[in-house]
């Protein structure tokens, strides 16, 4: 019988849209993180252990879910659920960071660092060290995180741990409040 991880993502932030955000610490909509941790709080089977991202996003679904699971042990947190570093373009909108930066990413993708934050090989590492450890713990779990992580985790469940060019990052969406599971056998 499988393992399963259960991937959640945080409820929309209070971002204006076409913002660049990963690491940038926003809040979360309070309405759509009640809605999130009710639809997930009737999903999640009995002791689940989660851990979340450090970002108040994440927290504060793991809070409002607490509330309606007390069953759940606390969520830990852990720096490798974390969503990309953007860096210098952090908090920007994506077409102020302009076309030629663009490009230089999507030429070097795996290696080239947006804004001088992190590479997609960095993400897809150390999201991979953190499958790796639920992997080796045979424990079913959750995490609450961000798109980036739940994209990483969906390649390398397929056995990918590396991505060289931009078209082959998943492109399928991964909405606000949603989960879905993959089995670490």
């Amino acid at each position: 019988m499988g393992v399963t991880l259960w991937l959640v993502r945080h409820a929309v932030t209070l971002a204006a849209p076409g913002l660049c955000y990963g690491r940038l610490d926003l809040p979360a909509a309070g309405p759509a993180t009640r809605a999130a941790a009710q639809a997930l709080a009737r999903a999640l089977p009995p002791a689940t252990p989660l851990r979340r991202s450090p970002a108040q996003r994440c927290r504060q679904l793991a809070e409002a879910l607490a509330e309606l699971r007390p069953d759940l042990p606390a969520a830990i947190v852990d720096e490798r659920l974390h969503e990309m570093d953007f860096g210098a373009w952090e908090g920007r909108p994506w077409e102020a960071i302009g076309a030629p930066a663009l490009a230089a990413w999507t030429a070097d993708f795996a290696c080239h660092a947006p804004g001088g934050g992190e590479t997609v090989q960095a993400l897809l590492a150390r999201v991979g060290r953190a499958l790796a450890d639920a992997r080796a713990a045979r424990q079913p779990g959750a995490w609450i995180t961000h798109a980036g992580v739940i994209r990483a985790c969906r390649l390398i469940a397929r056995g990918v741990d590396r991505v060289e060019l931009a078209a082959d990052w998943p492109r399928e969406p991964v909405p606000f409040g949603s989960w879905e599971t993959i089995d670490l056998a």
